[in-house]
């Protein structure tokens, strides 16, 4: 009963249909739309704060507060952007200075590494805060710094890195 001329048949009626539907949309488009899709708006419906938009509310997080519940164990995988540049053994240098001890030590305090000028005019001693505005952005923090970090955007994980650098020959 179904041979393949019928079945041609079948398929080309249900695609003229589509076309015949398809070209009635687009008929029935152009006849409402005769002035174009892109006039100028018939009225104008007003709205307070429209140019406004959403103001983002920075919510402004206490150093100290985060640095107590603080996890040296996270800490540890975050270290992994670090060491590419530094390492943790003393005196042992990357294109960064070695980071043994480095919580609550001076900032030039390898004799044998060549640091910029740009730390020392910033800060003496790399408590946690200054630690923390460091590796948030390091450029920022100490403008003309040789280190080429973007910066650690979460106070979180600046935390639990500090706090983990903290234990490394503190």
């Amino acid at each position: 009963m179904f041979d393949t001329m019928t079945m041609t048949k079948v398929i080309g009626a249900l695609c003229s249909t589509l076309l015949v539907f398809l070209l009635g949309a687009w008929l029935a488009e152009e006849i409402y739309h005769s002035g174009g899709h892109y006039g100028e708006q018939a009225y104008v419906i007003e709205v307070e704060d429209a140019d406004g938009g959403v103001e983002e509310e920075v919510i402004e997080v206490d150093f100290a507060v985060v640095m107590a519940s603080a996890s040296a164990s996270e800490g540890e995988g975050l270290w992994r952007s670090c060491r590419s540049c530094h390492a943790l053994e003393s005196g042992v240098h990357g294109t960064g200075p070695a980071l043994y001890g480095v919580v609550n030590r001076p900032v030039a305090f390898y004799d044998d590494f060549n640091y910029s000028g740009a730390l020392a005019a910033v800060v003496d001693v790399w408590t946690p805060e200054h630690l923390n505005g460091f590796l948030e952005n390091p450029r920022g923090y100490a403008p003309g710094t040789a280190m080429g970090y973007n910066g650690m955007r979460d106070v979180e994980d600046r935390a639990n890195l500090i706090a983990y650098l903290a234990t490394i020959g503190g």
